[in-house]
């Protein structure tokens, strides 16, 4: 028995070590930021290289390194041009691609900032962004040559803002890190900001799967000071001095609050240990957003703060797709004819690989709503309405927190998920 644990460590630092050693191959321990701008109408996409930074200490996964977490709505892949090895991948969502949709767009040009943060490469390598279509197919791509010893590549966070640790993690080289960062807060509001963030923290990890990886979790909470308090509100001709200049009436919707400053939501953020970033609005007035490997922002006064901030992290943390839909606000987002890359919904048409496993046989379709409590927290199935489309898009089970508010879990489907993305950057 001695002997046999013995071969199986040995051959767990084996693994170890050829896993750190892959990401020794190639990278160096400091974080390449890249700041482009995506710009264009609802028919037409740019992208645009604008910077590059470079931020001692890389906080992002080491392993599954060439690998996406998730298929999301951009992806940036970096390979060493040397050996044309992938050696990077990652995704995230955009506003500029959720604007697309808007009615603006049909007539209009707009460009939005974007980060994207990757481990700096010891040598030459390329970089391709793309951004991809509902229909999941390329939209828009550009690749450029990146040296890491380019001496316009600028060196920022020598002096990062003060931060709290919140959440400690157990294993500081594999654990997830996530930033709370302030806005509309001013220095004597401070202390205000860290007991908010520590409302989030304590939301998020009562949930499961969550609260069983808290340990998982390296959680901070950066104290970017503004001038004003609060946020600024265009339709009412409130405009605020705040660290990252956020404001309500995003795309003319009075209740969506974002920042569009995404280069200062970085510079705020630099030298600080971060790659999740969640966003707190010192208001009390309900809005926020939260989008994949963007940022996670919502306002900390209102009473549903704390079910807002854990929905919005799914989506920000994990790309799940919101779980209702409206008769009389019906969005086109995933066509009827094409399987939608988010692992909480489906149309049907390649479902396999998803949840087709958690369902019970002789599970009607679509299944029937139930009133029975039992049912509507454990029952998996095909429950039409979800991705705003009442028809054509289902969800797995009848109620979760990525539906409703007033549902206290994450339904099992998106909990797998969840459990199986945290396992992705940690093991």
């Amino acid at each position: 028995m001695k002997i046999k644990n013995l071969i199986i460590a040995v051959l767990t630092l084996i693994s170890a070590a050829a896993e750190a050693q892959s990401f020794n191959d190639f990278f160096t321990d400091k974080t390449l930021r890249v700041n482009f701008i995506l710009g264009g109408n609802s028919d037409s996409q740019n992208i645009y290289i604008s910077n590059m930074n470079s931020i001692d200490g890389w906080y992002g996964r080491k392993n599954h390194l060439a690998e996406f977490p998730v298929e999301g709505n951009t992806q940036f892949e970096l390979k060493d041009k040397k050996t044309g090895k992938v050696i990077y991948r990652n995704s995230l969502s955009t506003l500029f691609q959720e604007w697309q949709t808007y009615p603006e767009a049909k007539t209009s040009n707009r460009s939005f900032e974007n980060v994207i943060l990757m481990p700096m490469p010891k040598d030459t390598a390329t970089l391709t962004i793309s951004l991809i279509s509902n229909r999941r197919q390329i939209a828009g791509s550009i690749t450029e040559t990146i040296s890491p010893t380019d001496i316009l590549i600028r060196k920022t966070g020598e002096e990062p803002a003060p931060y709290e640790v919140l959440n400690k993690a157990a294993n500081q080289e594999k654990c997830i890190h996530i930033a709370f960062l302030a806005e509309g807060y001013t220095d004597k509001e401070m202390d205000k900001f860290i007991n908010d963030a520590r409302i989030a923290t304590d939301a998020i990890f009562a949930h499961e799967p969550f609260r069983k990886y808290q340990d998982r979790f390296q959680v901070i909470a950066v104290k970017s000071a503004s001038e004003d308090s609060g946020t600024s509100v265009p339709s009412k001709g409130i405009w605020k001095k705040t660290a990252l200049g956020s404001n309500f009436d995003t795309f003319y919707s009075e209740r969506y609050l974002t920042t569009l400053n995404l280069n200062r939501v970085h510079d705020c953020l630099a030298g600080t240990p971060y790659e999740h970033i969640i966003i707190l609005v010192n208001t009390d007035v309900y809005g926020g957003g939260g989008i994949l490997n963007f940022y996670n922002l919502s306002s900390t006064g209102h009473k549903a703060y704390k079910p807002v901030i854990v929905h919005e992290f799914g989506h920000s943390f994990a790309g799940l797709a919101d779980e209702y839909a409206y008769e009389n606000e019906p969005l086109e987002l995933y066509p009827a004819d094409i399987e939608p890359w988010e692992a909480n919904i489906t149309t049907l048409v390649n479902f396999h690989g998803k949840w087709e496993d958690m369902i019970a046989p002789k599970t009607k379709v679509p299944t029937p709503l139930s009133k029975k409590p039992e049912d509507i927290k454990n029952r998996v199935g095909l429950f039409v309405g979800a991705g705003y489309n009442t028809k054509t898009v289902y969800r797995g089970m009848q109620d979760c927190r990525m539906r409703t508010n007033t549902n206290p879990d994450f339904c099992k489907v998106c909990q797998r998920a969840l459990e199986k993305l945290i396992k992705f950057y940690t093991e």
